[in-house]
């Protein structure tokens, strides 16, 4: 067949081409897809990532003494005294969640809101959010980048300078005295923001129960400003039921990441301690029976099924601190068991599930601090009641878990009458409340517990302990973070002190 060839001259081919761009613009744009983000879905996102960590399992849980592993190398931390460092390391876990995940969300909202009279209550709902989060943070590791913090995208400020944990307090005062205050019902109210569907009565309620654990937490290094701020949150209205409570709902979609450690991987390696069940059973706390379950003659973990499965309070038995996976088979054996998997564990069917909520700031805790608040004279009212209406709460909000973890009245009101409230007694009672209140709130409890000195725990004995003291009392600056922002890290260290788990943070005055 004979080929026939066309020629176009150049010129042609030019025009052609310029009238295919006409409208191309157009033709290339999706008109669906969205052209700007509504901040609230922002803020929602942040909310979400203010979940604790699974690493949260190697460290503040440990150090509390309520939950452990005894097995090393990824899981070294708190079960050992020793330091994880590493970008996959656990010190690192709620640095990066916090900072990547939650403040530079929250940094962008406010910079989206900031002037914007329609979302003034966004705005400072997330001024509340982010001193919370950046509490967290400044808790855990002392001095923090916080004035610049989260400026990467705004700024391009990389590398941002740390402020020293006493200015970053000083500035959580003024933020949530600030924007509780300036909260208001008669404005849009953003029903879209997933923590209290614009609620703002009870969003001020969280402002002010979050300056009341702030005004708590300066008992030991600044007595007087503690006290100034504790009645000025009891002023501005508290958390006044469970229905307040501030927690992350996990679903099937946004799962719980101590659920997810613990139901998959790790599902045999993690135990309450011996302390935390020994006292729970001294005191004849009800609350065990929804906490804990042992897997009875379980020799492996595959062996921890449903059928050996034992919720009875009687039966439990923490495992005791000071070994690790090489010398831990020879005590449990000598405890009478089949092997370390017959400790008990969290139940990881309810309060360990995926789909757990994570409890941040709750009223049981509220009322607890209250009732220390009046023990130091701080503000009216009865430390007894305040006492009472705490543990109350905290076996009632068991029931948010699974209905089966519920508390009931009758046995709430024999574990009162069996453990009442002494005045003599009363800053261990309480603070040793709030950490049974606080359980799976690592961060808090870690807090409180170097804030209070309850409860009276005795020291991890492991042998390889690289502390120098009793316990770790912070956490160590990650190496991602010194890899990106080094000079910046070594101006906080040669201020705070040597990075690592002996230097005290700024409120834990000894």
């Amino acid at each position: 067949m004979k080929k026939t060839l066309i020629y176009i001259p150049l010129v042609a081919c030019l025009v052609s081409l310029s009238g295919c761009e006409k409208g191309f613009d157009q033709l290339n744009t999706n008109p669906t897809a969205a052209t700007a983000l509504n901040p609230v879905f922002t803020f929602n996102n942040a909310i979400i990532n203010t979940s604790y960590p699974g690493g949260m399992l190697i460290f503040e849980e440990p150090i509390v003494q309520q939950m452990f592993s005894p097995n090393s190398g990824i899981l070294s931390g708190g079960n050992f005294n020793i330091d994880n460092r590493g970008s996959a390391g656990a010190n690192a876990q709620l640095w990066q969640r916090y900072f990547r995940d939650n403040i530079r969300y929250l940094v962008d909202v406010l910079a989206k809101t900031k002037t914007d009279a329609n979302r003034s209550n966004l705005y400072n709902m997330t001024r509340i959010w982010k001193a919370l989060a950046s509490m967290v943070l400044t808790d855990t590791y002392g001095d923090i980048p916080y004035t610049e913090a989260g400026l990467g995208y705004l700024s391009a400020n990389v590398t941002p300078k740390y402020d020293t944990q006493e200015s970053i307090y000083n500035d959580l005062i003024k933020e949530l005295t600030e924007a509780t205050a300036a909260l208001d019902a008669t404005k849009p109210t953003e029903a879209g923001e997933i923590m209290y569907g614009g609620d703002i009565a009870k969003w001020k309620k969280l402002g002010n129960s979050v300056l009341l654990r702030v005004g708590m937490r300066l008992s030991k290094v600044n007595p007087t400003l503690a006290q100034s701020t504790v009645q000025k949150a009891v002023a501005g209205g508290l958390m006044q039921s469970n229905a307040d409570n501030c927690a992350v709902r996990n679903n099937a979609n946004y799962q719980n990441s101590v659920g997810g450690t613990l139901n998959s991987t790790e599902a045999a390696n993690y135990y309450l301690t011996g302390a935390f069940v020994d006292y729970l059973k001294s005191t004849s706390d009800p609350r065990l029976a929804s906490i804990a379950v042992r897997y009875v003659g379980a020799k492996s973990g595959p062996e921890q099924t449903a059928a050996k499965a034992n919720r009875d309070p009687a039966v439990q038995i923490g495992m005791p601190l000071g070994y690790d996976n090489g010398t831990i088979p020879a005590k449990a054996i000598a405890d009478g068991l089949a092997s370390f998997y017959d400790y008990s564990q969290l139940d990881r069917t309810r309060m360990g599930a995926f789909t757990a909520p994570c409890f941040l700031v709750t009223y049981a805790q509220t009322q607890l601090l209250l009732a220390e608040a009046v023990q130091r004279g701080w503000t009216t009212g009865s430390a007894a009641d305040f006492y009472n209406a705490g543990v109350t709460a905290h076996m009632k909000q068991l029931g948010d878990y699974d209905a089966t973890s519920l508390v009931s009245d009758a046995n709430i009101a024999a574990y009162l009458q069996k453990n009442p409230y002494v005045a003599a007694r009363g800053l261990e009672l309480i603070n040793t409340q709030y950490w049974v209140a606080s359980f799976l709130n690592g961060p808090e409890a870690f807090a409180n517990f170097r804030r209070s000195g309850f409860p009276a725990l005795k020291p991890n004995p492991y042998p390889g302990k690289e502390i120098k003291g009793n316990f770790i009392n912070r956490l160590s600056y990650p190496d991602s973070e010194i890899s990106v922002n080094q000079a910046k890290v070594n101006e906080a260290i040669a201020r705070q002190g040597p990075d690592n788990l002996d230097t005290r943070v700024w409120w834990d005055k000894q």
